[in-house]
């Protein structure tokens, strides 16, 4: 090892020149690298202690000219940082555990319905002293006092869990003065992965496992009503929970919903009058002209035709459709199924995370550490195939009333809330489907995406606060009766 001292203006450096390797040759098929790592370093023999010199070491590296590997010496001598890896939350290779409960919460619940164990959180509202609401106004103690009777249930929508609702529910129990629920539903957060069997009466994946395990918190709770909150897909479990006993729900409240309503809603009476109509005219033709009357015969003659035609299709159609979906279950089921889903989660979960906020970098670790907790947990990549199965199932099921109808139907108090920049389920769908229900509320929440319960939780609180205080105490505080 030799040692180099050299001035260049008003610098001074120091060259450390290691010993050049054993049976090191030079030839055309190798090339150096030079690398320079900077250091503050004193020659106490050459130069005055006073004065800094830069100690240079100079590394040799030999490497074939036929190997593709990048050069990092470019990197190191400006000072670049090493590219950090992608962060990987769905890897084939990473650690998952068999028992969701070794990873829940201080606060988590363990339920068992219909074989599968649901993972739940409940919050109760902290009452006050008997004493302290004494001396509160009449008003607002009626106020408080109506909502008790009713409790509420929170459902998440796709790929959330009860993390989602961790910043309202507290505030959401204070407001209804009653139990607030939230749990997981089958393929999501950490309940039970549990195998589905085609020729079980009850898949736990289904909508109508939801559905009754909705109405099986509102018993858990021994109450007779209670007001259900949806947040997007959660939104279909509550309103098919309405429909499956409109009894049991007190109030509607739908968050970013992914209910898609139709583009118009046609009045019942109006094709009724249009009928009789072009009936009355065609009769009154038929028996002055009998020429009219034949052309009559002949056209009902031909829309029976069509008709018959259109049905012919659409039962091939449907025919080919399910044997569609019956192959892409086999396809989703299969080994190669379910490394896809875990590809998609694995590069595009956490992106879905950020899109679904307004302001992407206010997305915390903790927020992304809250949604992929459950992939920890084995067996969640075969569960979410099995819910994707289900949901194809459901489709294919024997035909529901046509949504408008159902809409209109819905008596409940309903409240719609929606961020003005959603971009998963665009907001003009909320105005759409607050058309479609009779009496509907709906808010729009400026500068907020498809979470406003977590983008914007006070202020989604507030807006139920004032819808319940609206619908249920409006008896109580006339000034909060709707000016016509």
């Amino acid at each position: 090892m030799s040692i180099i001292y050299g001035v260049c203006g008003n610098h001074q450096f120091v060259f450390v020149r290691p010993p050049k390797p054993q049976n090191f040759s030079h030839n055309r098929k190798s090339k150096l690298q030079y690398r320079f790592e900077g250091s503050i370093a004193t020659n106490p023999s050459s130069f005055s202690s006073q004065t800094p010199v830069k100690e240079h070491k100079l590394i040799v590296r030999a490497a074939s000219a036929a190997s593709s590997a990048p050069l990092d010496g470019s990197e190191q001598l400006l000072g670049a940082k090493p590219k950090q890896k992608t962060q990987r939350i769905a890897g084939i290779d990473q650690d998952e555990i068999d028992d969701p409960t070794l990873i829940a919460d201080a606060d988590s619940c363990f339920c068992e319905f219909n074989g599968v164990q649901l993972h739940h959180k409940i919050c109760d509202a902290e009452l006050s002293d008997p004493d302290t609401l004494e001396e509160q106004s009449n008003s607002q103690s009626l106020n408080r006092v109506k909502g008790a009777n009713f409790p509420m249930i929170l459902l998440h929508g796709f790929g959330a869990s009860v993390f989602s609702w961790n910043r309202v529910m507290k505030p959401l129990a204070e407001v209804v003065r009653s139990k607030v629920v939230a749990f997981d539903r089958p393929a999501f957060g950490l309940t039970s992965r549990v195998k589905a069997v085609d020729s079980t009466p009850l898949n736990p994946y289904s909508t109508m496992f939801s559905v009754l395990s909705t109405l099986y918190f509102i018993d858990f709770l021994a109450a007779e009503k209670a007001i259900l909150v949806g947040h997007s897909a959660g939104s279909l479990i509550a309103l098919d929970t309405y429909f499956e006993a409109p009894e049991r729900v007190a109030a509607l409240i739908f968050v970013a919903p992914a209910i898609f309503a139709p583009f118009s809603m046609r009045k019942k009476n109006q094709g009724g009058t249009n009928n009789e109509i072009q009936g009355n005219s065609s009769g009154s033709n038929a028996s002055e002209n009998p020429f009219s009357r034949l052309c009559s015969i002949l056209s009902m003659f031909t829309k029976n035709i069509a008709a018959a035609i259109l049905h012919m299709v659409k039962g091939t159609s449907d025919m080919i459709n399910a044997l569609y979906k019956k192959a892409l279950s086999v396809v989703l089921r299969s080994t190669f199924g379910v490394i896809l889903i875990r590809m998609i989660i694995d590069k595009f979960g956490i992106a879905a995370v950020r899109s679904a906020w307004y302001d992407s970098n206010q997305v915390s670790d903790h927020v992304l550490e809250g949604y992929t907790k459950p992939l920890k947990v084995k067996g969640w990549d075969r569960a979410l195939v099995e819910y994707t199965v289900a949901m194809l199932t459901d489709s294919a099921s024997k035909p529901k009333p046509s949504l408008a109808k159902r809409l209109t139907e819905i008596s409940c108090p309903v409240l719609i809330v929606t961020g003005d920049t959603d971009r998963l389920v665009p907001s003009w769908n909320s105005v759409r489907l607050s058309r479609a229900i009779p009496g509907s509320c709906l808010e729009i929440i400026k500068n907020c995406g498809h979470l406003p319960h977590e983008e914007k939780a006070e202020e989604f609180v507030s807006i139920v606060d004032k819808f319940l205080q609206k619908v249920f105490g409006a008896a109580e505080e006339p000034r909060l009766q709707t000016v016509s």
